[in-house]
């Protein structure tokens, strides 16, 4: 028998000369939960197969510590901090108002089914008072959103709670974008009472995590991103007041669907770098809340 490496799952002894591997999951994007690493090491051990198990890796958080001389303004994005102040959302206007601002009526009408109803459009609605029954499209701010290609008519606006914005460049580099420093933004909101847009108006909400860094390459297409996740604060659409999918809490401050990268150095936890297709990912995010650059400069 070979003599190398003793590897123990706990109920045999299995000399092997195997090198020390951590398991993973199969497409390579995190560890494999401790009891199922610990279940396969008792499989392979009873089956007379080497194996040696070990803890997978650590995701890195964080760039190493930077002084405050290497943190410098993003080119072609100014300003380097964004607040929002404690504000409720403004009452909308008329629901028929808003319709009448951004639909038609049309003489001829395309013979197909109404979106909403799901009757033909070239028969007369059974509804009374269409115009109220298609204001239920318009959201609490005002803004109306089509029911067919989702685009966003007006300036839609979120419920965030209020808080800081900071965003600054760091001279590290993520994974993939060896030659390019690295954008890096810090989201701050405190506890606070959740206001009559909220799920629960007069009860207080926790705010877990904060302040939250997030990270991008500091390249043409991350820094437009940047310009418009600050369109996005600004309009309160970052976070939200819900429940965590993570902890199951209530009440507490939640990411509002559009994602961002917390890991600077790896992709253990599938929120951080390289990942090819984020930034991309992240425009049509920001497109489908009303979020654009050509929206941005109208």
């Amino acid at each position: 028998m070979w003599r190398g490496l003793e590897s123990s799952c706990g109920l045999f002894s299995c000399p092997c000369r195997v090198p020390a591997l951590p398991v993973k999951n199969l497409n390579g994007t995190g560890p494999v939960h401790p009891a199922l690493a610990g279940m396969t090491g008792i499989l392979l051990c009873a089956a007379g197969l080497p194996v040696c198990l070990t803890r997978a890796p650590k995701p890195i958080l964080h760039p190493p510590p930077v002084s405050k001389s290497d943190v410098k303004p993003v080119p072609g994005v100014p300003g380097v901090c964004r607040k929002t102040k404690k504000k409720h959302l403004k009452k909308s206007k008329n629901p028929e108002d808003v319709v009448r601002r951004y639909m038609q009526k049309v003489k001829n009408p395309p013979d197909e089914d109404c979106t909403i109803c799901m009757e033909r459009l070239v028969t007369a609605s059974g509804y009374e008072g269409v115009l109220r029954q298609k204001g239920s499209l318009c959201s609490q701010d005002g803004s109306l959103q089509c029911p067919t290609c989702k685009a966003i008519y007006g300036e839609k606006t979120g419920t965030q709670p209020p808080g800081k914005m900071e965003f600054h460049l760091i001279p590290h580099s993520l994974p993939g974008f060896a030659d390019t420093q690295t954008i890096r933004i810090v989201y701050d909101i405190p506890t606070g009472i959740q206001g009559p847009e909220h799920p629960n108006p007069g009860k207080k909400f926790t705010a877990r995590g904060f302040p939250r860094h997030c990270y991008l390459p500091n390249n043409e297409k991350g820094r437009k991103v940047l310009r418009l996740l600050i369109t996005a604060w600004e309009r309160r659409l970052i976070f939200t007041v819900g429940t965590s999918n993570t902890t199951g809490e209530s009440d507490t401050v939640v990411w509002n669907e559009i994602h961002h990268k917390t890991e600077f150095g790896s992709n253990l936890t599938g929120h951080g770098y390289p990942d090819a297709s984020y930034l991309d990912n992240v425009l049509a995010e920001l497109t489908a809340q009303g979020v654009s650059e050509a929206v941005a400069k109208a």
